[in-house]
């Protein structure tokens, strides 16, 4: 049983200590003698019967986390849920879902597939699937809505605090690439790439050709909330708009095998449409690799917020029994030199996170045609638009689905009957902040963390009398400035509570549409393709 165990680990702590620290064959040999007699001792010697599975889970996971959160191990479910990302087509109830705990939440049910026929909605708790209470479940209960097409799940769901019933029939569901493209009335062509799985350049060359087809001039390429994906798409896409032979990103590592440089391989569709590309702080990886190479090769201006800065490449590694290491085995390089990963996880704080590149340290590059463009922090717009920026408040907002939870019920009690008459009014961003402060936001600042701790020093030195009240009329002042942050984030906030509530009502496709009349960054975006000076002045 031991063995069975023992094994898988050995392989991964062997890959890790090989790829990851270069240690020399004694010091890993003696390490993982050390190891080996830890587990026995405690397996043979410890008051208490142990769980070897648990066990092995915890060891791999504790020496991942010294790494970086890309590098981590695949379980068998994994494995397949990797391999459905990337193919883009699953059998299931077509829906984004969350799992927390004891909990499965509908984030976003896409339209006309299982989960939106059965009458499911995006706030909605799935408290039983079949027989099975999900609180009971001990593994991911996410797990039994999958199943073969054509089979039928009996669900129980809360939705509003009532429980209600439905019956769902699974089907086999089509990840697409490009879920939306359309031709605007200034002749730009409009290009949404949702993901990088193995048909985002075919779905993407399709989209390009067929808006030409119908007369575009100039195209628009949202990568926005892209998370990437696979790097021979991510060359394949950019292939589309540069030639042959172009050198798009190089990767570099302490591994010799590892060093490669990567150039397109087939003729481009077009190399002189005008081109934009958006991005925000969502969009990482492949995405990162589409525009700074755009943007690099001067082929495009870019347009929107700071992409998220993973400059890291990872690679799955076989282990024992249908499992997978997934690790970072090297870190890209833009063709300008430049690799755009914002976080140092070699080197973390007193806290143990990863420390982020300081504006300050960022080192320049420069472009094909001479333009300066800097490494250390994602891909940095040519033109930033103030809306798709995401500021700490923000994210939190994001992070702890206070946007997501007050749009449910935001779509429980009003009615929106058209896209086109639809805008989010300052009475309705009042109406959010009046939710947010009763009591359904919690927003801690690094200025509050550093005063708490602070206090907890002073009492332990017997200070606290001394400094209690400055220390209450600091927390009062940050207090206000949070309070303040809400206004002057105001932009942001709300063109994230737009877009939420857009999904709601009219699905992503709804989304899109809205974004064709109303998003800022289209909006930019088609001001300068009009703008051929413009266009030539950014790029020189």
């Amino acid at each position: 049983m031991i063995k069975r165990f023992i094994l898988p680990l050995i392989a991964v702590i062997v890959l890790i200590l090989m790829v990851g620290f270069k240690s020399d064959r004694f010091e890993v040999s003696k390490q993982l003698e050390i190891f080996t007699d830890i587990y026995y001792r405690i397996d043979e010697n410890y008051v208490d019967e142990t769980n070897p599975a648990e066990l092995m889970d915890s060891a791999i996971k504790g020496m991942l986390a010294k790494l970086d959160p890309y590098t981590i191990y695949w379980s068998e479910q994994d494995v397949e849920a990797a391999r459905i990302r990337n193919a883009g087509e699953y059998t299931g109830i077509g829906a984004v879902i969350r799992s927390i705990k004891d909990k499965i939440i509908i984030v976003e049910p896409h339209k006309g597939y299982p989960a939106d026929k059965a009458g499911l909605k995006a706030g909605d708790e799935i408290i039983k699937i079949g027989d099975i209470k999900v609180a009971d479940f001990k593994d991911d209960a996410s797990e039994l809505l999958k199943g073969a097409a054509g089979t039928k799940i009996n669900l129980v769901y809360k939705r509003q605090n009532e429980l209600k019933r439905t019956t769902l029939t699974r089907e086999a569901i089509e990840v697409n690439a490009v879920p939306f493209y359309t031709l605007l009335d200034d002749k730009s062509g409009y290009i949404v790439l949702a993901k990088f799985n193995e048909k985002a350049s075919e779905q993407t060359i399709a989209a390009l050709l067929d808006l030409k087809s119908k007369g575009a001039t100039k195209i628009i390429l949202d990568l926005r909330d892209n998370p990437g994906g696979l790097l021979t798409e991510a060359i394949a896409v950019t292939n589309i708009f540069v030639p042959k032979q172009t050198l798009i990103t190089e990767t570099k590592s302490v591994v010799e095998k590892y060093n490669k440089d990567y150039f397109t391989k087939k003729d481009p569709i077009d190399t002189t449409i005008p081109l934009t590309v958006l991005v925000n702080g969502r969009s990482a990886s492949a995405s990162e690799i589409v525009s700074g190479s755009i943007q690099d090769l001067d082929r495009g201006v870019i347009i929107g917020a700071r992409s998220f800065g993973k400059g890291l490449v990872q690679r799955p590694k076989d282990i024992e029994h249908g499992t997978k290491l997934k690790v970072t085995i090297s870190r890209y390089h833009m063709p300008s030199g430049r690799c755009i990963q914002s976080l140092d996880y070699w080197n973390r704080d007193e806290n143990d996170n990863a420390v982020k590149t300081k504006e300050i340290d960022f080192q320049a590059f420069k472009t094909k045609n001479g333009r300066t463009v800097y490494d250390g922090g994602g891909i940095k717009p040519d033109i930033e638009i103030a809306s798709a920026k995401n500021s700490p408040i923000t994210k939190t907002l994001m992070k702890e689905y206070t946007i997501f939870n007050y749009v449910t019920k935001y779509y429980y009690t009003n009615q929106i009957k058209d896209l086109e008459s639809f805008s989010f009014t300052d009475s309705d961003y009042d109406a959010f902040k009046k939710y947010l402060k009763n009591g359904n936001f919690s927003y801690e600042t690094q200025t509050e963390i550093s005063l708490k701790k602070m206090l907890s020093i002073a009492k332990k030195e017997t200070f606290d009398d001394d400094i209690d009240i400055n220390y209450k009329a600091l927390l009062k002042n940050v207090k206000n400035a949070k309070e303040k942050e809400l206004i002057l984030k105001k932009d942001e906030i709300s063109h994230l509570l737009t877009n939420e509530i857009v999904k709601r009502y009219f699905y992503r496709e709804g989304l899109y549409q809205y974004y064709v009349l109303h998003d800022p960054a289209i909006l930019r975006s088609k001001e300068i393709l009009n703008n051929p000076e413009k266009y030539h002045d950014i790029l020189h």
